[in-house]
């Protein structure tokens, strides 16, 4: 029996240009905060009884972090408006880090720090060349 020929490798994955990185970064954002917001006005809607447009403000209020614009009245609503709050306060950590995420990997790239945590090593200059470039 024939020893096994290798396999080759699969072919590498194409490196992501950086405003590529940035697109998908800004999509993936605007979906999470389109969804939460989307959450909490049904939210609203449903336990608090608001109109659509109160619902929205509400909701996008807790969601930019600056609270809500109209007292509740019922119990159901504030625990809604709780955990809304919570999450939202999660959501915009989760939002932030996903939108600096693009520039962190470039400065990473730009500083060539390697997966493992440490600087590639520079390349040693072929037998001849010398350091300076002005030498024999």
């Amino acid at each position: 029996m024939p020893p096994p020929t290798p396999r080759a490798a699969p072919p590498a994955r194409p490196r992501l240009t950086f405003p590529q990185r940035l697109r998908r970064a800004a999509a993936l954002a605007a979906v999470l905060v389109f969804g939460s917001l989307s959450v909490g006005v049904l939210g609203y809607r449903h336990f608090a009884g608001m109109s659509w447009v109160d619902a929205l403000l509400n909701a996008s209020m807790i969601l930019a972090g600056m609270g809500p614009v109209e007292p509740l009245h019922c119990d159901g609503a504030k625990v809604f408006a709780s955990g809304y709050a919570l999450y939202s306060g999660l959501v915009l950590l989760a939002t932030m880090s996903i939108l600096v995420g693009p520039f962190f990997h470039r400065a990473l790239q730009r500083l060539e720090v390697e997966p493992g945590g440490s600087r590639r090593a520079p390349e040693a200059p072929a037998p001849g060349d010398s350091p300076r470039g002005d030498l024999p």
